[in-house]
């Protein structure tokens, strides 16, 4: 019954919160007479941050801008090329009618960005996406929300995602790709890429993985001990709801966004209020680059997606309580997981010194499995002083991540069995 609670709550609260949107907006105008009451600035900040914490946030557009290549404005049109039921994969497509541009841009290395099922939508890399654009030919897995796709589109687990990445890089082919994976799917990336080597299928150029739990027992964060205390059964009991009427997923069983929303703000709730705090005083003196600022992060930060239930239980078994990568023991439909069987290919792995859901390590592990790949086509990173967000996005990402995995990519341009 909470979803449906939640619903109800979320339905009574849309008229107030569209109400206080619109009298802010009056209380802006300088053309309206409310614009001249004593105190309207602030009481148009305080309606403007109650409407933002009461509104439905969908999820965001990527609104990709056109990149400069050569010195020609090339524009990027995201395209679905695979649409799956859970998931589709999108090519940012270049245009351009000059010769010699099309000419370069079809030249490009592939990058496959591995984006996170774990609550927020693909458009959370879109800083990534933006990094990569000029150089590369960029693709992103986009998940698809649960509560969107019908009971018929049948079941989706960890398996299956697995069968999905094996499927899209076999899609892209393997020469000249260069797999990024974000958090979450360092997991289910590793273990696709090792199930394709043990078949004697084609190596991408490189593995890159950022963030992610590949050996949770390694400094476990309130993340991965929340994990190991409670039973896959009090997961199933206490953050499983079935999906109300109103969506096409009625009676499908979800991990609701809503819940991880909340999960993620228990993380750091000082840190939330601190921001909604500083926005309202940045609505005040109407500081307009601050306020930008804070709307584009909260837009896509309370964009949550529901994940199938036995996707998430899944999870919560394999990478969390059983460590079944990292212990050797994880078979995908039937086939174990053999990271060791890996040869042809270089990896980096990326940590933030900060990270307080994959903790220092967690990542690295990466190293420790893929024993068949060559030392010196093995890296790590630690990223100073940043968090879990900021080894993939704003200023330390570009500044100091980014700069490594092009290096990185460009010195394995070449796949390391044909070198």
């Amino acid at each position: 019954m909470l979803y449906q609670i939640h619903e109800f709550y979320r339905a009574m609260l849309h008229p107030w919160s569209e109400w206080a949107g619109s009298m802010s907006k009056s209380l802006n105008n300088p053309s309206s007479y409310y614009s001249f009451m004593p105190y309207s600035e602030r009481l148009a900040a305080f309606l403007q941050l109650t409407y933002r914490i009461g509104k439905d946030y969908e999820k965001p557009k990527w609104d990709i801008h056109p990149i400069n290549i050569d010195d020609k404005i090339v524009p990027v049109i995201p395209q679905d090329i695979i649409k799956k039921s859970f998931c589709n994969l999108i090519h940012f497509q270049k245009f351009s009618s000059d010769a010699n541009t099309l000419k370069k841009i079809d030249n490009l290395p592939k990058i496959l960005l591995c984006a996170p099922l774990s609550g927020h939508h693909a458009t959370l890399l879109k800083d990534t996406v933006c990094s990569f654009l000029k150089d590369y030919d960029v693709y992103i897995t986009d998940w698809l929300d649960a509560r969107t796709i019908p009971i018929s589109a049948g079941k989706f687990d960890l398996d299956d995602y697995v069968e999905y990445i094996k499927e899209f890089i076999r899609h892209l082919g393997a020469k000249n790709l260069h797999i990024v994976s974000v958090c979450q799917p360092t997991v289910p990336v590793l273990a696709a890429v090792s199930l394709l080597a043990s078949n004697n299928e084609q190596m991408p150029n490189t593995l890159i993985m950022m963030g992610g739990p590949i050996d949770a027992r390694k400094s476990p964060t309130s993340v991965n001990t929340l994990a190991i205390q409670k039973s896959l059964k009090w997961f199933e009991n206490h953050v499983i709801y079935e999906v109300p009427e109103n969506y096409p997923a009625r009676g499908r069983l979800v991990y609701p966004g809503f819940l991880q929303h909340a999960g993620f703000v228990a993380m750091n709730p000082d840190r939330h209020f601190s921001a909604h705090w500083d926005y309202y005083l940045d609505l005040v003196k109407n500081d307009k680059e601050d306020v930008q600022s804070h709307v584009a992060f909260y837009d896509e930060y309370n964009a949550v997606l529901d994940m199938t239930a036995e996707y998430y239980l899944q999870t919560i078994k394999v990478v969390f309580q059983d460590f079944a990568l990292p212990n050797g023991t994880w078979k995908v439909n039937g086939q174990l997981v053999r990271p060791q069987d890996i040869e042809n290919l270089a990896i980096l792995t990326i940590e933030g010194e900060l990270d307080d859901i994959s903790g220092s390590g967690q990542t690295e592990a990466a190293h420790d499995l893929c024993t068949g790949i060559p030392i010196e086509n093995q890296e790590h990173f630690t990223v100073e002083k940043a968090g879990h967000y900021g080894i993939f996005s704003g200023r330390r990402w570009r500044q100091k991540v980014f700069p490594v995995i092009k290096e990185f990519v460009d010195k394995h341009k070449t796949n390391p069995s044909t070198q």
